[in-house]
């Protein structure tokens, strides 16, 4: 009986102590893994996206944060942000470059390089990180040469940082060197090619990832990783902070103005119109925008003003409407196609804005030319009725009015009279014979 006890008592223990034991490993497998998408420019509300959502999977206890990425490039300054909380991040950071035809280019590179974990999907590729203008006009060679050799040696403390080729990274900054994905594993440049999120997953698992005197074990394999959204707010600085974006809600807020200060009091418009403008202004300060090209802008809608005040026969809408295009074009420089404007959006624009004007333009010459229908001036010319025999004064109707008139010579009642002249509210009228 005594043995019975024993036995029961030695397996309770052992169950115990097993049950102690798988309680960390059952915790740590099921820690939960994050994903965010990044998908176009790298600006402010994309960085601002990026570091919270490094700070909201931190504040979870998330094993690691998967940044799945597809950009053109970007801002220098939104990518250093993001590119300084990935290194100092507490917690394991993998950038995934993804979908298949995606890539990471310019500001993409430095944000793939900085990552615990750098993968890429088929079919994309990395490279092209040469620094561009973003500012107006053009710097000095050695302004460029400044620029160049500060983000040469970025690049290349992230790659010794992260273990990364600290050769290819140099090639990116100063060649705009780009690569596929299999030629980035063989060149050290990202860790490994992953199909997509489950197959990255199981290849991570039982990673050791090393921190300032701390290691920590990713346990993956089978995790279905959560989603971080991005906010409505950050969304919306997003879409307006493209160039086309910016330079519609110019226009309109232009526009807005304009119709405010052509027709006082309305209100709405100028509501509207400046809401539009600080939104654009907001969006404008974060692009290469030239200002030459802005008062171009401008300088155009005041001659479009000028022609609806001053007669010129034309010529003043044409010179606006050249003034808008040439200003359109030049409203923001930059050699990467992604920080321009798209002509789909300024033809459009520019054909609606001439168009507008014409029209005001023309009706505008059409009021002036056409007869007074009001005041003394549109009673003149009009035909009534004698009421009361003018000898020489008497009384007319017109238009169902009673008027006080005189006439040269005496006219009698019943007899059609057209008008002259008017004095004094009294009409001048003749016989009509």
């Amino acid at each position: 009986m005594l043995k019975g006890y024993r036995l029961l008592i030695f397996l309770f223990v052992f169950l115990l102590f097993g049950l102690f034991i798988g309680l960390p490993a059952y915790s740590q497998e099921k820690a939960p893994v994050y994903v965010i998408e990044v998908d176009g420019i790298i600006n402010p509300a994309t960085s601002k996206f990026i570091v919270e959502s490094i700070d909201q999977a931190t504040e979870k206890g998330a094993q690691c944060l998967i940044i799945q990425l597809d950009t053109p490039g970007g801002l220098m300054d939104s990518m250093r942000l993001i590119v300084k909380k990935i290194l100092t991040s507490s917690i394991p950071i993998i950038v995934y470059v993804s979908p298949s035809g995606g890539r990471a280019a310019s500001a993409g590179v430095f944000i793939t390089m900085s990552a615990h974990i750098a993968v890429m999907a088929p079919g994309t590729h990395i490279g092209a990180a040469h620094p561009v203008s973003l500012g107006e006009g053009k710097e000095s060679k050695t302004m460029s040469e400044k620029i160049v050799n500060d983000t040469v040696s970025y690049i290349k403390t992230i790659a010794k940082t992260r273990g990364k080729n600290v050769d290819w990274g140099e090639k990116a900054v100063r060649k705009s060197a780009s690569i596929t994905e299999e030629e980035a594993v063989k060149l050290n440049v990202v860790d490994f090619v992953s199909p997509d999120l489950q197959d990255l997953l199981a290849k991570i698992d039982g990673k050791v990832i090393k921190f300032d005197g701390v290691t920590r074990t990713l346990l993956t394999k089978g995790v279905k990783p959560r989603s971080l959204e991005m906010s409505w707010r950050y969304r919306f600085l997003d879409i307006i902070s493209n160039p086309s974006i910016a330079y519609i809600l110019l226009m309109l807020g232009i526009y807005g103005i304009f119709f405010e200060l052509s027709n006082p009091g309305s209100i709405l418009p100028g509501v509207v119109g400046g809401i539009f403008l600080i939104l654009a202004f907001y969006a404008l300060q974060m692009l290469p925008i030239n200002f030459a090209g802005l008062a171009l802008i401008l300088f155009a809608i005041i001659l479009f003003i000028a022609e609806i005040k001053v007669v010129s026969h034309g010529l003043l809408a044409v010179a606006g409407v050249i003034s808008l295009l040439l200003g359109s074009l030049m409203l923001i420089e930059s050699p990467t196609e992604y920080m321009r404007i798209s002509l789909t959006v300024i033809i459009p624009a520019v054909l609606v804005s001439a168009a507008f004007f014409v029209f005001a333009v023309t009706m505008a010459i059409r009021a002036r030319l056409t007869q007074p229908t009001t005041g003394k001036e549109g009673i003149i010319g009009e035909t009534g009725t004698v009421v009361i025999s003018l000898a020489p004064e008497g009384k007319v109707s017109i238009h169902g009015e009673f008027w006080n008139a005189m006439a040269d010579q005496p006219i009698e009642k019943g007899e059609k009279v057209q008008v002259i002249g008017v004095t004094n509210l009294i009409l001048k009228v003749k016989k009509i014979e």
